[in-house]
């Protein structure tokens, strides 16, 4: 089941009115409503702009109201504005439609005297001043390096989020304690002084940063009291002022030992040294690795020019030198005789071949062959060779051959020789 669309609140004619028709109407209320008159007050915030109009705020102890002067108005006033300055105010009510603010624009200004708040400054630090508490002599010197820092502020402001993350982004390395106060309106001087007086009591801060964002000179009064000012004097841990922009002074700023424009500012003077000190540590570092790679590189060098010079002057590279003399020298004699043996054997070789073509020894070998063939003629014709066949030679008693049976008489003793023997017969 759909659900039936909320029901709204109407005006008088039923219509639902856009923004810029209900700022319409506040403005027609108030223009129409409030007739232009006089109004007296202490200008703060004062801005000039490029295009000759003013913007500035009127302000007493109770409220502020926005301000403008426009070019022609301004061009037509005869004293010089400034932040504190007193003034009568004379203009209408007006709303600035774009951004729903609504605003005084001034058409004449009286001076009526200084303001008062600025006027009260001015005395206090006169009367300071005279009694030395602002010299220079009484101030203590900021530690190059603190190791751990006290800042007194407000713990949930944005300037101790700033201070902590420029710490952080620069590596400063120390102990940072937020000492938590309030740091405007009432109590707030009272709180800060009895946190420099339990500070320097704990003995355990090198420095101490008092301090806070900027704001108007209500804002910052509680840096103004008297009694917050002589703290910050006579603390013996040394204290940075750190309070408002770079335009806002108050009196702690004179007071402090040092003073930082903002508490960011505060943050880069403690870490700079810090910094410094390790870019010169790494640039001493490179140098130093630098030099001793140097020095180490130098060292090898001599290490390897004695060590070699060692090994030439040591009894061990003299004999091992000695031995690849020797070695050198015995292929070289081993060579040589090589080559000469080579020579000696080659005119040994034709020597040789010549003695032996002219030795007799091959005569000799031929008539050897000659003797032998005629002994082999002669054995085949010898008796022995004819025994062998299966001859015999018959022989008389006296071992004459008897080649003939005439002659021979009965009973005569003969000698039949046969190739494996002799066999005595008689003749018959």
């Amino acid at each position: 089941m759909a659900k039936k669309p909320a029901e709204f609140l109407l005006d008088d004619a039923g219509q639902v009115r856009s923004v810029t028709e209900f700022t319409r109407e506040v403005k027609e209320l108030l223009e129409d409503g409030i007739r232009p008159g006089w109004v007296r007050g202490e200008i703060s915030n004062l801005r000039a702009q490029a295009s000759g109009h003013f913007y500035f705020s009127l302000k007493d102890a109770g409220a502020q109201l926005a301000c403008v002067l426009f070019r022609g108005d301004a061009a037509r006033q005869k004293m010089e504005l400034r932040d504190g300055l007193q003034v009568l105010a004379h203009g209408a009510v007006s709303v600035y439609e774009t951004r729903g603010q609504y605003q005084l624009v001034v058409r004449a200004l009286v001076e009526h005297g200084a303001g008062r708040l600025q006027q009260e400054l001015e005395q206090l630090k006169q009367r300071l001043a005279a009694e030395g508490v602002f010299d220079a002599a009484r101030k203590k010197a900021i530690p190059l390096l603190p190791d751990t820092i006290g800042f007194i502020t407000s713990p949930t402001g944005a300037a101790v989020r700033d201070f902590i993350s420029i710490l952080q982004r620069r590596g400063w390395n120390g102990r940072l304690i937020v000492l938590p106060v309030k740091v405007q309106g009432a109590g707030a001087a009272a709180e800060m002084v009895e946190m420099l007086r339990l500070a320097d009591e704990l003995k355990i801060f090198d420095l101490l940063v008092i301090g806070r964002g900027g704001g108007s000179i209500e804002d910052l009064w509680a840096f103004n009291e008297e009694p917050l000012v002589r703290a910050v004097a006579a603390c013996s841990v040394p204290v940075i002022s750190a309070v408002g922009h770079e335009i806002d002074y108050t009196l702690c700023d004179f007071a402090a030992d040092a003073r930082a424009e903002t508490p960011s500012g505060a943050a880069e003077l403690i870490s700079s040294n810090h910094v410094a000190l390790n870019e010169r540590a790494k640039q001493a570092a490179q140098m130093l690795s630098a030099a001793l790679d140097d020095a180490v590189e130098r060292a090898v060098e001599k290490l390897d020019h004695a060590r070699s010079r060692l090994r030439l002057l040591s009894p061990v590279a003299a004999i091992e030198q000695n031995h690849l003399r020797m070695d050198d020298l015995s292929n070289r004699l081993l060579a040589a005789f090589s080559s000469v043996i080579q020579q000696r054997r080659g005119s040994l070789a034709v020597v040789r071949s010549r003695l032996t073509n002219a030795s007799p020894e091959k005569r000799v070998q031929r008539q050897s062959h000659h003797l032998l063939a005629l002994w082999k003629r002669l054995e085949s014709a010898s008796p022995k060779s004819v025994l062998n066949r299966g001859y015999a030679i018959v022989r008389d008693a006296e071992g004459r051959p008897v080649a003939r049976a005439r002659g021979l008489k009965p009973g005569q003793p003969l000698v039949n020789e046969f190739h494996d023997g002799q066999v005595k017969i008689r003749v018959e």
